[in-house]
């Protein structure tokens, strides 16, 4: 039992009550797989089959009828103490700052441990971390140096981490090499400072054409137009990673090395309080290195994570 979380537990009782795992993700928003994975993982611990389910159907075995009352019971308890706690701790909320990723399942991990705000204005990488640092946020997903955490007295937990692609026109969809690729720099160095200090190292380091811009084309239909015009497959920023490509355009994995964006989630090095430490927790549990220690793997000199 000792591998058994409550967040799993609640997993169970909304697959229990939907008997549905696409709808019980849905509810939960969390990814339909690990979803899947984390009831595989709950019966593993408790070393009992909780549900049979086939392509059509999802039924309770015996032993998941036999579980759930108890289930639901243990959550009740989880929920009251955790309701004590923050009584005890103060009903502030966490105010999160972020740029423009979030983990999907933020809401299900954080919501027994404190009540978080995520704050509507989104802005760069720079800017939040630099909230974090006067107290306007405790919390900011965003991409950090090391040496801006010294800076600003801040501590940093990876959270996520974005393979990043090339964009390209025409129909090739292999694998092109880093040094084959562009990378758009822009000038207002306000608004992408962090990018473009990722792109400039990226550039020296793998052999990239640093293209210089003035529009703001770092993401939106004017990098769709900077790929048409450049002659090179373009590597496609963070904030771009979800973004439907236009039909004349497709993406590209690259490769020697594969650039990694990491997120980092930032705190105050000197904050105490519970409910924000406990968010941090709750949000950076198991979430391993996602890839960016692979051998062929590239981070820029000072990104926190790099080995």
């Amino acid at each position: 039992m000792t591998g058994v979380e409550l967040r799993q537990l609640r997993y169970f009782v909304a697959v229990a009550e939907e008997l549905n795992f696409g709808r019980a993700a849905k509810r939960l928003l969390i990814a339909g797989p690990s979803l899947s994975q984390q009831i595989k993982a709950l019966e593993r611990d408790l070393g009992v089959r909780l549900f049979d389910r086939d392509r059509r159907s999802v039924a309770l075995t015996p032993a998941g009828s036999a579980l759930l009352p108890h289930t639901r019971a243990l959550l009740e308890q989880a929920d009251d103490l955790q309701r004590r706690a923050r009584g005890l701790a103060g009903s502030e909320p966490v105010r999160l700052g972020y740029v423009n990723w979030l983990p999907a399942d933020l809401i299900a991990r954080t919501s027994a441990v404190a009540q978080v705000h995520i704050d509507a204005w989104v802005a760069p990488s720079h800017a939040q971390a630099a909230r974090v640092a006067d107290g306007g946020l405790d919390l900011a997903v965003c991409w950090v140096r090391t040496e801006d955490l010294e800076r600003r007295d801040l501590c940093a937990r990876l959270i996520g981490a974005d393979r990043l692609y090339a964009v390209a026109t025409g129909k090739d969809t292999s694998e092109v090499t880093a040094g084959e690729t562009a990378v758009l720099l822009d000038d207002d160095a306000t608004s992408w400072s962090s990018w473009n200090a990722y792109a400039e190292q990226l550039a020296r380091d793998t052999g990239a054409r640093a293209l210089r811009i003035s529009d703001g084309g770092i993401t939106g239909p004017a990098f769709f137009d900077h790929v048409r015009r450049s002659g090179r497959p373009v590597i496609n920023s963070p904030k771009g990673q979800t973004t439907p490509l236009p039909p004349d355009l497709v993406q590209r994995p690259v490769v020697a090395p594969r650039i990694h964006w990491t997120w980092s989630l930032v705190r105050r090095r000197d904050e105490v309080r519970t409910a924000v430490l406990a968010v941090v927790e709750a949000l950076c549990e198991g979430v391993g290195d996602l890839g960016i220690h692979g051998p062929d793997s590239w981070l820029p000199d000072g990104d926190p994570y790099q080995r």
